[in-house]
């Protein structure tokens, strides 16, 4: 029988059609119990791949084309481990030496690397005829338009019957081959060994590849190597063949209609059976049957990965299980006290699973990074569904407590889920966060430890104008129909694409119309290039390049493997994400600026708890600058929901975002929570689900706990249902999904209209569920923003300007948000502005204006405002705007005003101009013109000074900065 060894997928990026899951599908389909995915200089698609075979029941069958530095590739499957690890590393070494996307391998590389690998000849992109010259790559010249076969004939002693069998191909005579095809054949049996070579023919009805196919029988004959067949797959099915056209002119840039001959000659490289393949090779039956031979030769799966997680270093006689025991106990001691029977309980049930799983070295090592942060007073905080987890909480790694929120352990870490547990990290955006990144790699080592990535895909707008440019649409018509795409969201069986074209006025009878609409869904969640995870790493014992390749991220000092996170963690590949956040780094800095103006210390961990002030701020929506609540729609929702608690922010979080309000599930809690709406359920089985949010379902957990028990769902399929819940959801998963869920239900007796409200609730939730562990986290970072700003409001603005740009605000707006509180902000000026934004003090206090009264209630009881309140020397602490702010102004000038300042007061603008010779006659009339000169010595007019005349002039720069929108992109130091 037959089996396909040489497929790519779209994971080639560009040069294949299909996705890994289509092709062992249809596979196992075609009744071929195993196949082989070889993807262009990468295992880009392997795990998906192999998840799928799993599924169908197929082998999967692992390798990859590796690119030579002389232009051909190499086709290479994996017999042995080894032999995997020994790819992963050849393909790790010529891709960290090129530039992103790009890489080449020599062949002492590649003998270096053979062991443990098989390869097969190829096609034309093969060593032996890749750069041959003449007509059948060297091998043929075509005369009288037919073939005579030379020096061989077919089992049985017969001439070959190639006519009967390939018709419509022309029959060229055949000489001997020219010396250079056998030549680096030879060498490649030096490379691999004589058993480790296969002769590989493919038949597309080209008569130059048919020449090359006689070419190769004859040497193969002469060195006693076998024949394999194959069909050089590039997609499934043969209707496939025009979305290849349309990557191939995307990867030349070109039209459709102009690309010729660099589109595909017909559709044969699909998958085709093992009758056809047969019939196809009749006069060459043992190239069939080498394929089920060799097959049987190739050992590895992924199933053999052999990934180890780091082993951490406990104390000498002390287990990493026994180790997170005592530190887990010892922090449980500090979050609950002694006497906290349900929290031990907790604890104990999830140390025994953590234990079972044999994940302590994982809390350990992910307890060790945040105790570096922690010892480099880098702010740090667990989020995600680790905050779910009491031991986590024990272990400092997270703030929220799940005892008392009464969060699901299972939506962290269960047994069935068979998979490591998740844990984000947020950190301080910028130079804090790349500090631990750092951190990491110099831990492990550099190739110990590397980026996830993120495969970009085909979505929506990118699609449809990329599909628009190779049919040669107009920009206008372009911009138009991409619109229409990228605005469509699947929902359900009646919001389909069509439809949406249909309604805006497109007429999809009109041929290009339709062929745009048809193939901007074909391409739909094809991978188009590899990106890289916003913050997530992997790491392993011993070199992570022997389990998966890694390559250069755009960002120097990066490296990222091949796999995105939802990969690694079917390969079982743990992955910590380090997460920056703006407002991590605006809450750093704040207690900072504290610390050194108001001789406190602040400690996020332990802020009062449901302050009157920060809840009074929060229903009045007096929210700029706060984190999760200062957009108009929240400003809009918090007086209506008016928390009091801090369960109540939790919910606020997760309310206003698109799930709750394409489900319509914001109304109906809000006017349950006002009395003007009896709390329902869609099920009674449901209560004890939804009773904390009146009925009313804001979270993925819900989500999951719905299906579990209204469906019959195991947490297995519950997991699955998350998963297609993603941000990359496609319209058929989620259909599988929905039958799933209807069968379920049906089967438990809920039908009808509890089934349809259930249905809805999931379906509409899908793309844009946020967990309640996740809000709770947020919620915790909203509140201690708006603990910062109602109380030390002076070194929250401070904080925040100097973190621009983040959040919905600009510079202008939260500094008037904040004199609007009462708070003195002085202008820039050279003789006292740093380049940052920075604090002073200055006698007494300033009253608040009248329009403050009413936003800062605790005035009108006699006391100071909270955002005024005074420093270590009883004085009022004001803002001073820095010098970031000045458009034009590099740091490097402003630094060396700062330098030069501490030496002694600049007397004048001559002075000025002379000390610093950094600055540049734009940047000095620039500051001038803001009036940051104010204060300079005496100061000369703007027309007469020298110094503003004599400055070189080697740059063009703008205006004054001021306090513009267009704020200039201030990076942290």
């Amino acid at each position: 029988m037959y089996l396909e060894l040489h497929a790519r997928s779209a994971f080639s990026f560009l040069e294949g059609a299909s996705l890994p899951e289509e092709l062992a599908a249809l596979c196992a389909e075609l009744n071929m119990p195993a196949m082989a995915l070889l993807d262009r200089d990468g295992v880009y698609g392997a795990p998906r791949f192999h998840m799928a075979a799993r599924k169908a029941g197929i082998r999967a069958h692992i390798g990859a084309e590796v690119t030579s530095t002389e232009g051909f590739r190499y086709p290479l499957l994996v017999e042995t481990r080894a032999g995997y690890q020994n790819l992963c590393r050849l393909i790790t070494r010529m891709k960290l030496r090129a530039r992103k996307g790009q890489g080449a391998v020599t062949e002492e590389e590649l003998a270096e690397h053979a062991s443990g690998l098989i390869c097969l000849t190829g096609g034309g992109e093969s060593p032996l005829w890749a750069g041959v010259r003449g007509s059948g790559s060297g091998v043929s010249k075509i005369e009288d338009g037919r073939f005579k076969i030379a020096d061989w004939k077919p089992p049985g002693g017969k001439q070959s019957s190639i006519v009967d069998q390939q018709a419509s191909m022309a029959r060229p005579e055949l000489r001997a081959p020219s010396p250079e095809p056998r030549v680096r054949l030879e060498r490649l049996c030096e490379i691999f060994g004589r058993g480790n070579v296969y002769v590989e023919l493919q038949r597309h009805f080209d008569r130059k590849e048919e020449a090359r196919n006689q070419a190769a029988v004859g040497m193969a004959r002469s060195l006693g190597l076998p024949l394999v067949a194959t069909n050089g797959v590039c997609y499934a099915a043969r209707q496939r063949r025009e979305i290849l056209d349309v990557f191939t002119s995307i990867r030349n840039h070109r039209r459709l209609d102009t690309a010729g001959r660099l589109l595909a000659r017909n559709s044969e490289r699909y998958l085709k059976s093992p009758e056809e393949m047969t019939r196809l090779f009749a006069d060459l039956p043992e190239a069939i049957a080498s394929t089920r031979e060799l097959s049987s030769r190739l050992a590895f799966t992924l199933n053999d990965l052999g990934y180890e997680f780091p082993r951490y270093p406990t104390p000498p006689g002390v287990t990493p299980m026994q180790f997170l025991r005592k530190l887990t106990e010892e922090g449980a001691r500090g979050r609950y006290g002694p006497d906290d029977e349900r929290a031990r309980r907790q604890i104990e049930r999830e140390l025994a699973l953590i234990e079972k799983l044999d994940l302590a070295g994982y809390f350990l090592i992910v307890w060790d990074i945040v105790r570096y942060c922690r010892e480099q007073t880098i702010l740090v905080q667990g989020r995600g569904s680790a905050a779910n987890s009491a031991v986590c909480y024990s272990l400092g790694i997270t703030a929220v407590d799940p005892v008392g929120m009464e969060l699901l352990f299972e939506r962290f870490l269960s047994e069935e889920r068979g998979e490591w547990p998740d844990i984000d990290l947020d950190l301080p955006s910028g130079d804090q966060r790349e500090r631990v990144i750092q951190h990491v790699y110099e831990r492990y080592g550099k190739l110990g430890a590397a980026m996830t990535a993120n495969v970009i895909t085909y979505r929506g707008r990118s699609a449809a104008r990329e599909v628009g440019k190779v049919l040669g649409f107009e920009a206008e018509t372009l911009d138009r129909l991409a619109g229409l795409v990228s605005a469509w969201e699947y929902q359900d069986e009646k919001d389909t694409l069509e439809r949406h074209f249909r309604d805006a006025g497109c007429d999809l009878k009109h041929p290009r119309i339709r062929k745009f609409f048809e193939l901007c869904l074909a391409i739909q969640d094809l991978p188009r290039h590899l990106g890289q995870h916003s913050g997530g790493m992997v790491i392993c014992q011993g070199q992570l390049d022997s389990v998966v390749p890694l390559e250069p991220a755009t960002m120097p000092g990066r490296v990222v493997v091949q796999w995105d996170k939802e990969d690694c963690a079917d390969m079982g590949i743990i992955k910590v994400d380090l997460l920056g956040l703006g407002m991590m780094a605006a809450l750093e800095d704040s207690i900072e600026l504290i610390r050194g103006h108001y001789d406190e210390e602040v400690d996020l961990a332990h802020l009062p708890q449901d302050d009157p002030a920060v809840y009074s701020a929060l229903e009045k929506a007096d929210t700029v600058g706060m984190f999760q609540v200062e957009s108009r729609a929240q400003m809009s929702c918090l007086p209506r929901l008016r928390p009091q608690r801090f369960y109540d922010l939790v919910v606020e979080v997760a309310i206003i975002r698109p799930g709750p309000i394409v489900g319509k599930m914001v109304h109906p809690y809000l006017k349950r929570r006002q009395g003007r709406e009896p709390v329902t359920y869609p099920h009674p089985s449901l209560e004890p689900v939804l009773k904390r949010t009146l009925g009313v379902p804001l979270f993925q957990e819900q989500l999951l706990r719905m299906a579990m028990i209204a469906a019959g769902f195991t947490g297995g399929e519950a997991e699955e249902l998350r998963r297609a819940m993603g941000f990359k959801r496609s319209e058929a998963r989620m259909k599988e999904i929905e039958k799933k869920l209807r069968a379920g239900m049906e089967r438990n007796g809920i039908t009808g209209a509890a089934e349809e409200e259930i249905v809805q609730s999931i379906a509409s939730f899908a793309l844009y569920g946020f967990p309640e562990s996740h809000a709770a986290s947020f919620a915790l970072l909203a509140y201690a923003s708006a603990y910062l700003k109602c109380h030390y409001l002076a070194a929250f603005t401070a904080a925040l300007l100097n973190n621009q740009p983040m959040g919905f605000y600009s510079p202008a707006t939260i500094v008037k948000d904040a004199e609007r509180h009462g708070l003195r902000i002085r202008p820039i000026d050279v003789t006292h502005s740093d380049w940052p934004c920075t604090l002073e003090v200055a006698p007494g206090f300033s009253p608040a204006p009248a329009e403050c009264q009413g936003a800062c209630p605790e005035r009108s009881q006699g006391s100071a405002d909270a955002g005024l309140k005074p420093g270590a020397t009883g004085r009022e602490i004001c803002v001073r705007l820095g010098m970031r702010y000045v458009k034009g102004l590099r740091e490097e000038a402003a630094q060396a005003i700062v330098r030069e300042r501490a030496r002694g007061h600049f007397t004048s603008i001559d002075d000025l101009g002379r000390r610093v010779p950094e600055l540049r006659k734009p940047e000095l009339v620039m500051l001038a013109e803001i009036g940051a000169l104010n204060w300079v010595g005496e100061r000369p007019s703007l027309r007469s000074g020298q110094a503003l005349y004599g400055a070189p002039e080697d740059q063009k720069t703008g205006g004054p900065q001021g306090l513009s929108p267009t704020v200039q992109p201030y990076h942290r130091r």
